[in-house]
This record gives structure tokens, C-alpha cells and sequence, in this order.
């Protein structure tokens, strides 16, 4: 069987403003979003058989059996878009409930995949409707750009590059998101500026992300980590991403990334914590 290779980038939030809540009880939101190299891997093929199947390996491969991947391919047979079944195994090295939207890019990247090996056809705002079907976020891993989520569903990409290293580190706690955004006490008044500006150094270390006061005070380890990071040495700013639970420290070179995740490995032993790089 011919198996292909997808590499499923996680997704960070270099910033995210809760600017109000709608009349269905959820949020608006605006938020800086980029990739980063570190990525899960899928393997795909077709196969002959009756019905898909689908499979996890890796660090984080637990408790996933109501996964994005199978509504994904649960909506495609509905639609009847897919002439065959395929086996799909996907090695979890990014961790769940950590803000890195490690299961909605899987479902992306695998759609991704399908409409341009043209296995589907269909438009970008079907496939946009097919990717809300299965979470709000997933819409944003069509394309691995920069972008900025103007009003929960309107992006505005940009051809740029980053290039920022990152420190993560994700305490072995998983944030609720429900319970974060429900302790949401203060909307942000400022709007993110829809620039390509907005993606320089200065601009983003004044930025912030509403849903830290919250998610610190129900996990207080989080700020912990935050204030941790902000003292390393040369460190440019420090985020959660989402709504948690990992903290980010950003860097413009990578020996002082290096030097800082030295520092979180000898603090932080029993934490996940990994090095990578934006896009």
C-alpha cells in the first residue's frame, strides 16, 4: 500500500483579544497566529476495505477515540466525496489540551492533503464550511500562514516570515477552555492592528493574551512558568498560547533559546518543554 506523509504543524497565538461576548453565549475574539516547525506526522493511503481506519502512535496518543479525524472523514462519506477508504496512522508528538491546536491541524492537514492531491473537489468556502463542522479553529490549517482572526471566523494572511525560536514548556495539567473563557472578566478595548506590522517584535511584545488572568488564577502553576520565563536572559516576550495550558517564550536568535531551555529543563524537570521555531 502506498502511504504518503502529512506533517501537521501546531498552531500558537502570538496574542488573543476577547472583545465581547455574542447573544449564542460565545466569545469574540481576535488573535496573531502562527506555525511552527514542530509538527505531527501522519501517514495516509488508500485501502480496500469497508470502512476507514484510523490510528494513533507516540507520546501523546491517548483517549483519542472521538477524534477530529474521524469527523472529518465521517462528514467527507456523508457527502459521499471520497471514492475510497484509507488507512490513516498519525504519530502524536504534539500533547493535547495545550493550546496548540495539535488535534483541529490534523483534521486540516488531512483535508489540506485531499484537495490537493484532488482526491475532493470542492471550493474553498465549502471546505471552510466542512472545517467548521468539526471545531472552530480548524479552518485555520488549510493554509499554514501568518494570519491575523479578525471576528472569530475572517483571516487576513500574510506572505512573511517570523522566523522567532520558542521555548514551550506545558505543565501536566490540560486547561479547560469552557471554564477559562467562562471566568472571563474584562473584554480588551484595543483591536489588533491589520497590518503586517503587527507581526514585528515591538508590536508584539506590547500585546497580550485576555485569557491569561483567568487561566492563572484557576491554574496558578501557569503564571509561575510565565514569570519564570520572562527572566531568562534576552527572552523578547512570553505568551500563552490559547487558552493554555503551555506557556511560550520567544527569542530572536537560538543560542539564547537554547541557554533559556536549558534553564526550564533544570527548573521544570517533570514538565514538558521542546524548542522550535516559528514559521
Amino acid at each position: 500500500m502506498k502511504k504518503d506523509l502529512i506533517k501537521s504543524y501546531a498552531k500558537i497565538n502570538l496574542s488573543l483579544n476577547v472583545l465581547g461576548k455574542n447573544k449564542n453565549g460565545f466569545h469574540r475574539i481576535q488573535s496573531i497566529i502562527s506555525f511552527l516547525d514542530f509538527h505531527d506526522k501522519i501517514f495516509i493511503g488508500p485501502i480496500n476495505n469497508k470502512r476507514h481506519l484510523i490510528s494513533f502512535i507516540g507520546n501523546f496518543s491517548n483517549n483519542l477515540k472521538n477524534n477530529t479525524v474521524l469527523k472529518l472523514l465521517n462528514i467527507l462519506d456523508k457527502k459521499n466525496l471520497l471514492k475510497k477508504k484509507y488507512r490513516i496512522q498519525i504519530k502524536k508528538n504534539i500533547p493535547q489540551k495545550a493550546g496548540l491546536g495539535g488535534g483541529s491541524m490534523n483534521a486540516a492537514s488531512i483535508l489540506s492533503y485531499f484537495l490537493k492531491n484532488k482526491i475532493i473537489s470542492i471550493s474553498q468556502k465549502d471546505a471552510i464550511k466542512i472545517c467548521n463542522q468539526i471545531g472552530s479553529d480548524v479552518f485555520l490549517g488549510l493554509d499554514r500562514k501568518n494570519l491575523i482572526l479578525k471576528n472569530n471566523k475572517t483571516i487576513k494572511k500574510y506572505d512573511l516570515k517570523l522566523g522567532l525560536f520558542a521555548i514551550l514548556i506545558k505543565p501536566k495539567i490540560g486547561c479547560s477552555t469552557k471554564k477559562i473563557y467562562k471566568n472571563v472578566r474584562n473584554f480588551s478595548r484595543n483591536k489588533i492592528k491589520i497590518s503586517s506590522k503587527t507581526f514585528k517584535i515591538e508590536y508584539l511584545k506590547n500585546a497580550h493574551n485576555d485569557l491569561e488572568e483567568p487561566a492563572f488564577k484557576i491554574y496558578p502553576i501557569l503564571k509561575k512558568i510565565k514569570v519564570f520565563l520572562s527572566n531568562i536572559d534576552q527572552v523578547k516576550f512570553v505568551r500563552m498560547t490559547g487558552s493554555g495550558s503551555t506557556i511560550v517564550a520567544y527569542f530572536s536568535n537560538k543560542k539564547s533559546a537554547i541557554n533559556g531551555l536549558n534553564l526550564v529543563n533544570k527548573n521544570f524537570k517533570n514538565y514538558w518543554s521542546i524548542l522550535s521555531k516559528t514559521i
